[in-house]
C-alpha cells in the first residue's frame, strides 16, 4: 500500500468521525447502546488503531465511527437499527459487514484479511499505526460554508497562506495581496474560529506570508455566514483551521523551503500524546524577498493655462524584504469522558525592510518641459504579536448536549519607520494666490522622515451551547464579548534642504486612541423533516467605537458609534438523494469601518499619493440570499450556486485632488450609496482519469453601484469649488480557476492551475483583465517519510494590476506588479508515526508498515 492510499484511508476516516459526531448532534435524542468488539487478523491476533465505521441504513445522523485501541478493541454508543460496518486498516483489505443492533452488547471479533500488495513486511516488533492521510476530494460542500483541504495542493507546498488561498474555490487574491471573494475585499479572517494574532493587526499580504501551509489543515469558505458567527465581513469569512495531532506517542514533521525571489522557510510540527495528555508545539521562521512595480500616467484636460500641468509619469520600484518568526505550544487534558481541557501560546514576530524609488516626470506648458523629481525610501518594520487561548469542553450526556467555553487574550504591537530623500532638479514659483508664474531650472533636496507605532489588545470570550430537541432538533445558543483597544501614534518631520534642520508636519503629527466594545447573542434552531431540513438564527450585536484623534495643526476628533442590530439567517435543504441536495440561504452583515479608515494623514512614504481617513465613515450592510445545488460522487463534485447581494451605504475607496493646481492625489473611503451583485458562482471536481484530476471554479457577475461623492478642491483658476463625483456603474464580469494534477505514478504527481480574471468597469475607473499559469511537482522519498516538491508562481510572469481612472481634470492610467514569477523547491520529513506498542512477533508473511502521514501540530 502507497503513501497515498495511507494518506487517504486516514483522512477519510478522522474527517469522516468528525462529519459523523458533528451530524449526530442533530440525530433523535433516543436511548443508545453500548456496543463494543475487537478486530482481528487471520492469525487471530489483534489489530490496533483499525477504523471501524457504522452506517445507518435508515438515518445517517445515527452513524458513528470508532478506532480500536492497542489491544484491537474498540467501543461506541450506538441507536438501536440496521447498519453497514466497515473495518479498515494499513495493509489490511477492507470488509464490510451488515449488522441489526439491538441491545447493549459485544458483537465479537471481525477478522480482516492482509492486503496482497502490501510492502514494508517486518519480522521485528513493529511500531503502532496511526492511519493519516489525504482527503480523496479536496472540496466540499456542507450546509453553511465550503471546506478546502490544502493537502492535495501541490502549487503551494513549501509556501503560505497567500499561496494556499490563491488555489481556493470562489477566492481571488490581488498582486498587493488583498483577499476577496466574488469581487468584494471586505473577508473576515479567523483562525480556528476567532480573530488571531497570528494575523496582526492588519489582515494583509505580511500577515497571510506569516503562516505556512504546511500548518494549516483546511479552510473553511463561508459566503453567508450563519448567526452563530459574527456579522462582519460582508462578502464572507475565511475560517483557517490549523493542524490538530491525532496521533498517539511522539510524533513529527519538519519542512525546508529554498526559492527565488530569495525565499526560506524552516517549520516544524511536533506532538506528543499519551494517556490524557496531548502536548504540542509547532514553530519556524522564514526570510524573502520581493519586488513591486507600479507605474502612474497623468493627463490633464485643460492645456491652455500658462504653467499648466498637462502630463506627469511615475514610477515606482519597492524591494522589500521579510523575516518572520512564529510558535505556538500548549496542550490538552482529557480530565474524563464529559470534560476536556486546552490551553495554548502564541509567539510571532515580523520585521521587514523596504528600498523604495519614485521617479517623477513632467510635462509643464511652459518653456521648461521636462522637470523631474527623484524619491528614494528606505523603511523599516517590526511586528511582535502574542496569544493566550483556554478552552473548557463539558459534555452533558451522549445523546448531544453540549458546553463550551473559550477565552483568548490578544496583544500585538508594531514598529514603522521611513526615511525620505527627494531630489528635484527645478523649482517653481507661485504668487500669493497659489498660481504658478515661473519655473526655473534649479536643483532642490529635500529630506523626511515618517515614524508609526501601534499597539492593539484584544479580549474575546465566548459560551456556546447545544441541546437536542425530540428525535431530529437541535437547539444552540451562545454570547460572545469582544473587546478592542487600539493606540496609533504618528510623527512625520521634515528638512527642506541637506543642511536645514528638520522641522514638525503637524498635519502628519498625531495620535488616535480606537476602542471597539462588541457584545453578540445568538439563538439557533435546526431540525430536519423527511428530505427537508432547515436552520432558523438570530444574532443580535451591541457595538460601542470611540475614536479620539488630534494632531498638532490643533485638530480634535472626538467620535462615539453606537450601534444595535439584528442578524437573522435561514438555511433550507432538501435531498434528493445521498449526496444530492438544493440549499437555499439568507444571511445579514455589516460592515465595520477598518480602525485605520477612520485616522486622517496617516503617512507621506509617497507626497503625491496620500491616504486620507473618514472619521465620519459609517458601516454598510448586507442582505445576501443563495440558491445552490451540491452532488457528489465517486469521481465528481458539482455545486452551482446562485447569489444576490445588496449593500447599503457601501463603502468605497475613490480619489480626487483637494488642490487642481498641484498633482498630489487623495485617496479616501466614503459611503457612497448602494452596490448590488448577481451571478453564478460554479465550482467542481472531477476524476478523470486514474491518473488526472481536475478541480475549477467559474464566476460571472453582474454588479450595478448607485452612488456619488462630493468634496471641496481649488481649481486651476484657483477659485474654491465644490464637486460631485458620480460612481455610478454597471456590467458583468468573470473569475475563472482550473487545476490540473497529473499522476505519474504512486510517487510522483504535478499541478498546472490558470487564472483569469475578466475586466471590471464604473463611471470613474475601468479595470483590466488579469490572468496567470502556475506550475508545480510533488515526489513521495524515503519510503514515505519525505516528500520533496518544487512550484513556480506565475509562470509567463503576467500576473499585474492595470486599471484606468477618471478625473475632472484628466485621467490616470495605473500599472501595479506585487510580485514577478518566482519559484521554490521544499523538502518535507516526518518521523515517529505512532507510538511503540507491545505485539508478538510478525511472520514475515504478515505484512506491516510503521510510517504514518503528515497530519501535525496542536489545537489552537
Amino acid at each position: 500500500m502507497n503513501q497515498t492510499e495511507i494518506i487517504n484511508i486516514f483522512t477519510k476516516k478522522t474527517l469522516g468521525v468528525t462529519f459523523v459526531l458533528s451530524a449526530a448532534a442533530l440525530a433523535f435524542a433516543q436511548e443508545k447502546v453500548g456496543i463494543s468488539g475487537s478486530v482481528v487478523n487471520k492469525n487471530n491476533q489483534p489489530i490496533p488503531y483499525a477504523s471501524v465505521t457504522f452506517s445507518n441504513k435508515a438515518n445517517k445522523l445515527y452513524s458513528d465511527a470508532a478506532l480500536t485501541d492497542e489491544k484491537g478493541q474498540y467501543k461506541v454508543d450506538l441507536v438501536p437499527g440496521d447498519y453497514d460496518i466497515s473495518f479498515e486498516a494499513i495493509d489490511y483489505k477492507k470488509s464490510v459487514l451488515s449488522k441489526q443492533i439491538t441491545a447493549a452488547g459485544n458483537i465479537g471479533a471481525f477478522s480482516i484479511a492482509s492486503e496482497s500488495t502490501a510492502t514494508n513486511a517486518k519480522t521485528t516488533e513493529i511500531q503502532g499505526v496511526t492511519i493519516t492521510a489525504q482527503s480523496t476530494k479536496p472540496y466540499k460542500v456542507e450546509l453553511d460554508k465550503r471546506t478546502y483541504d490544502p493537502s492535495q495542493d501541490i502549487i503551494s507546498k513549501g509556501g503560505n497562506l497567500q499561496d494556499v488561498l490563491q488555489n481556493v474555490p470562489s477566492v481571488e487574491v490581488d498582486t498587493d495581496g488583498t483577499v476577496s471573494m466574488r469581487g468584494s475585499s471586505n473577508v473576515k479572517f479567523l483562525i480556528n474560529g476567532k480573530p488571531s494574532a497570528l494575523l496582526g493587526i492588519s489582515e494583509g499580504s505580511n500577515a497571510l506570508q506569516s503562516i505556512p501551509a504546511d500548518q494549516i489543515e483546511r479552510i473553511e469558505v463561508i459566503t453567508n455566514p450563519s448567526s452563530k458567527f459574527e456579522a462582519s465581513g460582508t462578502s464572507g469569512i475565511l475560517n483557517i483551521i490549523l493542524k490538530k495531532s491525532k496521533k498517539v506517542g511522539f510524533n513529527g514533521s519538519v519542512v525546508g523551503t529554498l526559492g527565488y525571489q530569495p525565499r526560506t522557510m524552516l517549520n516544524a510540527n511536533l506532538s506528543w500524546r499519551k494517556n490524557k495528555f496531548t502536548w504540542f508545539l509547532n514553530g519556524g521562521g522564514g526570510y524573502n524577498e520581493s519586488t513591486n512595480t507600479s507605474r502612474n500616467s497623468n493627463m490633464n484636460y485643460d492645456r491652455n493655462q500658462p504653467f499648466q500641468l498637462l502630463k506627469s509619469d511615475q514610477e515606482n520600484k519597492t524591494k522589500n524584504y521579510f523575516k518572520n518568526y512564529n510558535a505556538t505550544g500548549g496542550l490538552v487534558f482529557d480530565l474524563d469522558d464529559n470534560n476536556s481541557f486546552n490551553a495554548s501560546g502564541t509567539v510571532r514576530t515580523f520585521n521587514g525592510e523596504a528600498d523604495g524609488t519614485i521617479n517623477y516626470f513632467y510635462q509643464y506648458n511652459a518653456p521648461f518641459t521636462n522637470p523631474h523629481t527623484l524619491r528614494t525610501s528606505d523603511g523599516n518594520n517590526n511586528n511582535l504579536a502574542f496569544q493566550g487561548d483556554f478552552g473548557w469542553d463539558h459534555k452533558f450526556d451522549n445523546k448531544g448536549q453540549n458546553l463550551s467555553v473559550s477565552l483568548s487574550l490578544q496583544r500585538n504591537r508594531s514598529r514603522n519607520y521611513t526615511d525620505i530623500f527627494q531630489e528635484d532638479n527645478f523649482t517653481i514659483i507661485r504668487d500669493t494666490n497659489n498660481q504658478i508664474t515661473d519655473i526655473t531650472h534649479d536643483m532642490q533636496y529635500e529630506l523626511s522622515n515618517n515614524s508609526q507605532y501601534s499597539l492593539s489588545k484584544t479580549l474575546i470570550g465566548k459560551i456556546d451551547y447545544e441541546l437536542p430537541i425530540g428525535e431530529n432538533s437541535k437547539l444552540e445558543a451562545g454570547y460572545r464579548i469582544d473587546r478592542n483597544t487600539n493606540f496609533y501614534d504618528n510623527t512625520a518631520n521634515q528638512a527642506d534642504n541637506l543642511n536645514a534642520p528638520f522641522y514638525t508636519l503637524n498635519k502628519f503629527t498625531n495620535i488616535t486612541n480606537y476602542d471597539e466594545l462588541f457584545n453578540a447573542f445568538y439563538l439557533q434552531f435546526r431540525s430536519k423533516i423527511g428530505k427537508f431540513g432547515y436552520q432558523l438564527g438570530l444574532r443580535d450585536e451591541i457595538s460601542n467605537v470611540k475614536v479620539d484623534y488630534r494632531n498638532l495643526e490643533g485638530t480634535t476628533i472626538n467620535n462615539n458609534k453606537n450601534y444595535n442590530n439584528l442578524f437573522p439567517s435561514v438555511y433550507l435543504s432538501y435531498d434528493l438523494g445521498k449526496d444530492n441536495q438544493f440549499l437555499l440561504n439568507y444571511s445579514r452583515r455589516i460592515d465595520r469601518p477598518r480602525s485605520w479608515f477612520l485616522i486622517p494623514y496617516f503617512s507621506i512614504t509617497d507626497n503625491q499619493n496620500l491616504f486620507l481617513g473618514n472619521v465620519d465613515l459609517n458601516p454598510s450592510y448586507v442582505d445576501s440570499f443563495e440558491f445552490g445545488y451540491s452532488v457528489s460522487k465517486k469521481k465528481y463534485t458539482l455545486n452551482p450556486t446562485l447569489f444576490y447581494k445588496k449593500t447599503t451605504g457601501d463603502d468605497k475607496v475613490v480619489s480626487y485632488q483637494l488642490d487642481q493646481r498641484t498633482n498630489i492625489f487623495y485617496t479616501t473611503p466614503v459611503n457612497l450609496g448602494t452596490n448590488e451583485q448577481y451571478g453564478l458562482d460554479f465550482n467542481g471536481t472531477a476524476d478523470v482519469f486514474p491518473w488526472l484530476k481536475l478541480m475549477g471554479n467559474f464566476s460571472i457577475f453582474g454588479y450595478k453601484t448607485t452612488g456619488d461623492y462630493t468634496y471641496n478642491t481649488i481649481d486651476v483658476h484657483g477659485n474654491n469649488i465644490t464637486v460631485t463625483q458620480p460612481y455610478d456603474g454597471k456590467g458583468v464580469s468573470t473569475r475563472a480557476r482550473l487545476n490540473a494534477t497529473f499522476k505519474v505514478d504512486k510517487t510522483f504527481s504535478f499541478q498546472l492551475q490558470g487564472f483569469y480574471r475578466g475586466p471590471q468597469n464604473t463611471s470613474s475607473s475601468d479595470r483590466k483583465a488579469m490572468y496567470a499559469l502556475n506550475l508545480g511537482a510533488s515526489k513521495t522519498i524515503w519510503n514515505g517519510d519525505g516528500t520533496i516538491a518544487f512550484n513556480m508562481q506565475d509562470l509567463f510572469n503576467t500576473r499585474s494590476m492595470r486599471s484606468t481612472s477618471y478625473f475632472p481634470t484628466g485621467f490616470r492610467e495605473s500599472y501595479n506588479q506585487w510580485q514577478p514569477r518566482q519559484f521554490s523547491i521544499s523538502l518535507t520529513y516526518r518521523f515517529k508515526q505512532g507510538e511503540k506498542i507491545e505485539q508478538p512477533k510478525k511472520k514475515k508473511d504478515i505484512n506491516a508498515n510503521d510510517t504514518g502521514g503528515d497530519e501535525q501540530g496542536g489545537p489552537m
